[in-house]
């Protein structure tokens, strides 16, 4: 079936557009990510998805899609740890390289994927090198107690067109939220998934639980995959699909705060990265919770 059918389905605004199958949505986004349509028809896609927004048997179809075409990473001899990073830092320090490196000192392998989306915020990669930890140049097994950052062209160019995007339009797609939840892993892995708005917990579960995945959902800071330091928030396990509750969030005032940098650029969120694997900074209980939650996932009794 060609995409304009599709487009013909989904295109017909907020109140009248139709929600396509897993199989005709696995279909659609194999041929955007395939590059078989135009840049007009793409963009047609783009904008009648950000209007129409993607039901979670569409985003399982999406994910289908991707999954079948990603370059994955080889299978390691413990779980993989997936960190999706794709948001950036535009006010608190980017602590997602803290929340791997705390992973893989206890001896499983993390994967970061990810890349820029906008000019103006700091992004993992960035911090990683700081830390020197270099971007992988090819897909290469990541070894237990390793910290590997993969950029999303190596996993996938077609992730990568379509991310690309929004430099031009301005809006998000459903690659953005894909990104968030793809596993692009050969063998045993855990993905962790994060919001920023209430309905993507929903949706984002309802997705994890489609795709039978293992992983952890929680909201995170400012999109990224690692717990706010300063306030505990919810975090809710999958395993194989089933839906396992781990931590409420912490409600009321807050009562004290964790000591972290007010500079946010990449040397001086490494420099306390590094302050707090040396010991002279406290691990923040939200992420000392949230690395617990997770060996608990990945160790199942």
């Amino acid at each position: 079936m060609a995409i304009s059918q599709y487009l013909k389905e989904i295109g017909r605004g907020r109140s009248s557009a139709r929600a396509l199958g897993r199989e005709q949505a696995a279909d659609l986004f194999g041929q955007v990510l395939d590059g078989a349509v135009t840049d007009l028809e793409v963009g047609g896609f783009c904008l009648a998805m950000r209007i129409k927004g993607e039901t979670p048997t569409e985003m399982a179809g999406f994910l289908d899609a991707a999954h079948a075409r990603l370059h994955k990473l080889p299978a390691t001899d413990k779980p993989m740890v997936v960190l999706p990073s794709y948001n950036g830092a535009r006010k608190l320090p980017l602590l997602t390289p803290l929340l791997a490196l705390l992973l893989a000192r206890e001896g499983l392998p993390v994967l970061v994927h990810g890349t820029a989306t906008e000019n103006t915020r700091v992004y993992t990669s960035e911090v990683l090198e700081a830390l020197d930890i270099r971007a992988q140049t090819a897909i290469k097994p990541v070894a237990p107690g390793e910290v590997a950052f993969v950029p999303t062209q190596l996993l996938s160019a077609g992730l990568q067109r379509l991310l690309d995007v929004r430099r031009a339009v301005g809006l998000r797609n459903p690659a953005h939220s894909l990104v968030k939840l793809m596993n692009p892993c050969a063998g045993p892995s855990l993905v962790v998934g994060s919001y920023t708005h209430p309905e993507y917990a929903v949706s984002m579960a309802a997705v994890f639980e489609l795709v039978q995945a293992n992983a952890l959902l929680l909201r995170g800071t400012e999109g990224e995959g690692v717990a706010d330091p300063r306030r505990m928030p919810q975090m809710t396990g999958f395993v194989a699909g089933r839906r396992v509750a781990l931590e409420e969030a912490q409600s009321g005032p807050l009562t004290a705060l964790p000591n972290l940098p007010k500079a946010i650029d990449a040397a001086s969120t490494a420099a306390y990265i590094r302050a707090v694997m040396t010991g002279k900074q406290a691990v923040p209980a939200p992420i000392a919770r949230q690395v617990e939650h997770i060996l608990r996932l990945v160790s199942p009794p």
